[in-house]
């Protein structure tokens, strides 16, 4: 069993791009023809996160000419050469396949704005427990 699992972690990236459920990304996915090696770009919703470890997948939505595509990516695949956040959205689940049944502007994910621990609290608090902590560094 310790040899599997040190097989595994030996196939693993090192540094992986941060992305949740609900962010748009881009995704450069390296293609190779024949001898020639390309970067192919795939944008869209990340709508679920599977699995954990080396076996770990993500699934990105997109609409391509009004037919929705979605692909499994392999998040240590060695052909991913990055995911770039685009956007990130709020949701409150962690598989969105409700997006599927959705068309136009009902498929959209709000976005998150602002930091995480700032989101949800009014901005009169915010600022005031930023305040505090200045003035906690300062005295």
């Amino acid at each position: 069993m310790n040899e599997i699992r040190a097989i595994e972690e030996s196939q693993m990236k090192e540094t992986l791009d941060i992305f949740k459920v609900g962010d748009t990304v881009k995704v450069h996915f390296k293609i190779i023809e024949g001898e020639k090696e390309r970067v192919q770009i795939y944008e869209g919703l990340v709508i679920s996160m599977k699995n954990s470890r080396s076996g770990k997948t993500f699934t990105v939505r997109k609409n391509s000419y009004g037919v929705g595509v979605e692909r499994i990516f392999p998040i240590h695949s060695p052909r991913i050469v990055r995911v770039e956040v685009t956007r990130s959205g709020r949701v409150r689940r962690s598989k969105l396949y409700y997006i599927r049944d959705k068309i136009g502007k009902a498929a959209k994910i709000k976005e998150l704005l602002g930091p995480k621990s700032t989101f949800g609290k009014s901005a009169a608090k915010a600022a005031l427990e930023k305040k505090a902590d200045q003035g906690a560094a300062n005295g």
